[in-house]
């Protein structure tokens, strides 16, 4: 696939992180991330699901919660979008949820300028069961039910992207539904067992199938609450091919969004065209 001199582009980042129980210590290390891609010229840049709390037991998220509009978590990631001049898809932050008890798994986004221009509280809630592994999100967590794009314009040109959070990766529903976009955003927090078997795979298979860019940002390392996450955020093109990987522990990956190349191959295969049903 090749790419002309004068191709429409956007630079955009991956961040991967190993969160801890300590939220101020999560936020200043995704600030020293942003920071770091922005100065690699990314425009956009993604936080991993659960950037900002992976506590010591599940109900943490519940006491760290905040209204949508409001609180030290969501001021702090809109001045990190400002001082660094990008637009932040900020992985996920736990918002107050109709029950009390529970919150919504949120993906908010900050423009350069710091202001909220996009929402996704998290559909799909992972529950996983073994011998010696136990994860019910659904205990603290209120399922959101809007799918949710982001569109936003940059030297004339608009780009589209899909937001869906981790376990939605399974239900190729979701993204169908969000029709033709240029990139799917996919912070993730994949435990190491299932990512090891499903993460790559899954993540190819969405970008091939709706032939777009996949990024995700991932999780990836061993916890302080003894949690091991999978990593390998990548950055993944719409013929399938994976353009950048990072494979454990904190960093970031950058690439460029193409629009020359999601036109040559919806041009060259064009499938979504042929869709009967």
């Amino acid at each position: 696939m090749t790419e002309t001199q004068n191709s429409i582009k956007l630079k955009i980042a991956s961040l991967q992180m190993v969160s801890t129980p300590v939220v101020q210590e999560n936020l200043n290390t995704a600030n020293r991330l942003i920071k770091a891609a922005a100065e690699n010229g990314a425009q956009l840049v993604v936080l991993p699901e659960y950037f900002c709390l992976m506590g010591l037991k599940d109900t943490d998220k519940v006491s760290a919660r905040e209204t949508y509009g409001s609180g030290p978590i969501q001021e702090q990631l809109s001045s990190f979008a400002k001082e660094n001049g990008v637009y932040l898809v900020a992985g996920t932050i736990p918002l107050k949820a109709s029950n009390p008890h529970k919150v919504l798994n949120t993906t908010l986004v900050f423009s350069p300028d710091g202001k909220a221009i996009g929402r996704y509280d998290k559909i799909h809630l992972f529950g996983f069961q073994t011998k010696t592994e136990y994860y019910q999100e659904s205990d603290t967590i209120e399922a959101g039910d809007e799918p949710s794009l982001l569109k936003i314009v940059i030297d004339q040109h608009e780009w589209i992207f899909g937001l869906s959070i981790c376990y939605d990766l399974r239900f190729p529903e979701l993204y169908r539904a969000l029709g033709q976009v240029d990139c799917h955003l996919i912070p993730a927090a994949f435990t190491y067992t299932t990512g090891k078997d499903h993460w790559e795979i899954l993540l190819r298979a969405r970008a091939i199938e709706n032939q777009c860019y996949v990024l995700a940002s991932a999780q990836g390392g061993k916890h302080v609450n003894q949690r091991r996450t999978w990593g390998h955020s990548m950055l993944i093109d719409p013929w399938g091919d994976i353009q950048a990987d990072l494979p454990e522990g904190e960093g970031f990956i950058t690439g460029d969004l193409c629009k020359d190349k999601l036109n040559e191959v919806r041009s060259q295969l064009p499938a979504l065209a042929h869709r009967k049903l």
